[in-house]
């Protein structure tokens, strides 16, 4: 019987094999993170004449950037974050900057009274400040350029079931909400022309699981806040 012929090298294992290539893809994640990190030139350059045996004078390129513009959402946003957090709990709002327009979410749970559509003390004083922020922004603006306010009301699907002096349905209380926020700015010094009032009553949720943490959630007010520029006509 003839002799099997001795394998002149062993295989590699298979799990050494895909140890290798996660330990290459590792490599390579992490020299792209280096490459996509900022480096002092300066200090890089004289950490490397350690190692040419000489002590060169390096002079890097020195080059103007011009500053970043922010975009007019944003810097609404950051305002009203400054005047409000100090005013008003984490949980009792909201505040999303987008392309087109800022947006001031404020729940019902400290906005206003318990079953009612009546501002507390501290969303007074939070709307004070959101009313200055306003203001403050619509004297930089262009002469072209006008602030639109929006201001839309939320219930959550509780609330038809509960009996509301004044109030026929969830839809009635949801723009009765809105309306108080939007006479306070008004009362406060922010244009009447600036702003309008809606109301979605419980068809426009944030959750829809049947928490009732969340579902309280879902009652709320909202501020939309955008600049338009005027069109020109010829």
């Amino acid at each position: 019987m003839a002799r099997k012929k001795e394998e002149e090298c062993k295989s590699i294992p298979g799990w050494l094999v895909s140890f290798s290539d996660l330990m290459s893809l590792l490599l390579t994640f992490f020299i792209l993170l280096y490459a996509m990190s900022t480096v002092d030139v300066t200090k890089a350059m004289k950490f490397l004449s350690y190692f040419q045996g000489e002590n060169p004078k390096f002079a890097p390129e020195q080059t103007s950037v011009i500053p970043p513009i922010v975009p007019f959402s944003t810097n609404v946003v950051l305002k009203v974050k400054k005047r409000i957090k100090k005013l008003l709990p984490v949980s009792a709002f909201q505040i999303v900057a987008t392309k087109e327009y800022a947006l001031i979410r404020l729940f019902d749970d400290i906005i206003f009274e318990p079953n009612s559509y009546k501002l507390t003390p501290k969303a007074k004083k939070a709307l004070k400040e959101i009313s200055k922020t306003l203001i403050t922004i619509k004297k930089s603006l262009k002469k072209n350029e006008k602030i639109k306010i929006k201001v839309v009301g939320h219930t959550d699907i509780s609330t038809p079931n509960k009996k509301i002096p004044g109030v026929k349905d969830s839809w009635d209380l949801s723009i009765k909400r809105a309306t108080a926020v939007a006479e306070f700015l008004i009362s406060n010094g922010v244009d009447p022309s600036m702003i309008s009032v809606t109301g979605y009553g419980n068809t426009k949720p944030l959750y829809k699981w049947r928490h009732p943490m969340l579902q309280r959630r879902n009652s709320r007010v909202e501020i939309f806040i955008k600049v338009e520029a005027e069109k020109k006509t010829q």
